[in-house]
């Protein structure tokens, strides 16, 4: 229906910009909030009436007398009828909705998809510390990141995803202590233990192998054991590759990828972090207090200035976080996105307040943020808090392992990432209709299955005569695969993918209905091959959907 979309809209437009100059720059279709009211609505006469000094009822009634006269409104759509203070609801001619079921067949997963933009951005997500296993919170942010980087690849954006590996810092410090006690044959609890290690069992694991001078192979190194515990360095190295491995086999079985992985080190050893420093204080935005050096982020919306370099001479963090996104921008990407959790929400206003007082031309909303929310676990009831490897959290692969990535995936985008959610484990392996990735998945195998029982060449379905497609449930049907477009662009643009899951749980509603109302292996042909255009297209909305989310479509469950 995107054909019939803009030649409504173009109609719309223009009867808009006839009323008031400028105002078919408002044209704009919603979707009524009771579907019994219609299937498209204006709200431009609300808008209107105040500019215009009118009643905005009246207005409605000469927008939609105008409408009516206009070629596209008579040939797609039945009705206009006004309601309430000043809506115009419309209900679409049958033939209007079968249009959505043509240009799904035709251009396949192309289907409302834009043409790419040559707009370039970057989205950073995970980010994890090379000091232990991903855990659920990361995995939140690894499904978000990847489906959020999928949405804008939909509306032609050139993206490149990137993990920022923070191997410098306090963290790393603590990890190497950690794992030369466990070399040494302490344990958490003994006398000696350090009292900021790392407990997990993976520790232990890194201390034996590290003994047994092994080697180690992440994605961009690789390095072998010394044996020796008073080899500090060595131990260092050896910890952060073996975890490095660790973390890119944890993404390997989620099934997220990344362009680049960007090291804070390399700041330090490149001398960006001392360079950025140096350039805010030729600023001018600088001042000494306390045997600190301050930066006035108060200039730039920030509660309080911050501290940049601390009196023992070591930068805070938010110093080699600005460095590093004058990369970005140094590096063509004109916009960017970075995927964090709440916990991180006091950087914002410091790192865009050190962007700003370089003053190199990056806009003062550089970077976006997407922030989220922790995850709680519940199996059995009881909530998880703890998993023995870890030590202190439970690990995505605890996740993946108990359910699968479909499940884990799904679930943890479909809820807005700044709202608490719980991860129901036992509800996750379900098969029945009250856990939402079978529900979805489910219609998706249904339409396999009657697909493969007609056993007819899918193509031919294109050129399908579908005026058959009239009953209740293949138009409401139609009407929400119609929308799948504009869900794109929204969740897209408001880097919102549990958007989609929401949609997907709708269509999969809708499907299923249509399926209880209609058989469609039915005896006419004419009406067979309608139906099954229908289900087919359905098939391949549902398809793409999933795999924005990073889900499979199974055709047999």
């Amino acid at each position: 229906m995107l054909q019939v979309h803009r030649e409504l809209r173009a109609a719309l437009a223009a009867a808009l910009e006839a009323l008031h100059p400028g105002a078919g720059e408002r044209a704009a279709f919603e979707k009524p909030k009771v579907a019994a009211h219609g299937d498209l609505a204006i709200t431009a006469a609300l808008q209107l009436a105040k500019p215009l000094a009118t009643n905005p009822r009246a207005l409605a009634q000469t927008l939609a007398e105008r409408l009516q006269a206009t070629e596209a409104f008579a040939r797609w759509v039945a009705a206009l009828e006004i309601a309430g203070p000043g809506f115009i609801n419309l209900r679409l001619k049958p033939a209007a909705k079968q249009q959505t079921v043509r240009e799904i067949l035709s251009e396949g997963e192309r289907w409302g998809r834009k043409p790419p933009t040559g707009q370039r951005v970057i989205v950073e997500f995970v980010s994890a510390n090379p000091t232990g296993p991903l855990h659920v919170g990361h995995g939140r942010q690894a499904a978000l990141g990847d489906a959020i980087c999928n949405l804008l690849e939909t509306q032609g954006w050139q993206v490149h995803r990137e993990f920022y590996y923070n191997d410098a810092g306090a963290q790393i410090e603590n990890l190497t202590r950690s794992v030369q006690a466990r070399a040494r044959g302490l344990k958490p609890g003994d006398p000696g233990w350090p009292a900021d290690a790392y407990n997990g069992d993976y520790i232990q694991d890194i201390a034996d192998d590290f003994l047994a001078r092994k080697t180690v192979q992440a994605a961009d190194r690789s390095v072998t054991a010394s044996g020796d515990v008073e080899d500090w360095n060595g131990i260092r190295d050896f910890a952060v590759a073996y975890l490095r491995r660790e973390q890119d086999l944890d993404l390997k079985a989620f099934e997220v990828r990344f362009d680049q992985y960007y090291l804070e080190s390399s700041l330090y050893g490149s001398g960006r972090v001392t360079e950025t420093v140096r350039r805010l204080i030729e600023a001018g935005h600088t001042y000494e207090a306390d045997g600190a050096l301050w930066l006035r982020t108060t200039r730039w919306g920030d509660d309080k200035d911050r501290v940049m370099r601390k009196s023992d001479g070591s930068f805070t963090y938010f110093v080699p976080d600005v460095a590093y996104h004058v990369t970005k921008w140094e590096r063509g990407f004109t916009k960017a996105i970075n995927i964090q959790g709440t916990d991180h929400h006091g950087t914002i206003a410091r790192v865009r307040a050190g962007l700003q007082a370089l003053g190199i031309g990056i806009p003062p909303g550089y970077p976006d943020y997407v922030l989220h929310t922790m995850v709680r676990v519940v199996r059995g009831g009881q909530e998880v808090k703890i998993s023995k490897r870890a030590g202190s959290y439970v690990t995505l692969r605890d996740l993946i392992e108990w359910t699968s990535k479909d499940a884990v995936r799904f679930f943890l985008l479909s809820r807005k990432p700044d709202t608490e959610y719980t991860f129901d484990v036992d509800l996750a392996i379900q098969q029945n209709n009250d856990n939402p990735v079978y529900y979805v998945q489910y219609a998706h195998a249904r339409i396999r299955s009657v697909l493969a029982q007609w056993g007819g060449e899918e193509a031919a379905l294109a050129q399908a005569d579908l005026a058959p497609l009239d009953g209740e449930a293949a138009l409401a049907l139609m009407l929400e695969l119609a929308r799948w477009p504009q869900v794109m662009e929204a969740a897209a643009a408001d880097f919102a993918p549990h958007d989609v899951a929401f949609y997907l749980r709708e269509l999969a509603a809708a499907y299923h209905r249509y399926y209880d109302a209609e058989r469609i292996l039915v005896d006419d042909e004419r009406v067979r091959l309608a139906r099954l255009a229908l289900v087919a297209a359905t098939a391949r909305v549902l398809r793409s959907g999933l795999a924005l989310l990073g889900v499979s479509a199974p055709d047999k469950m």
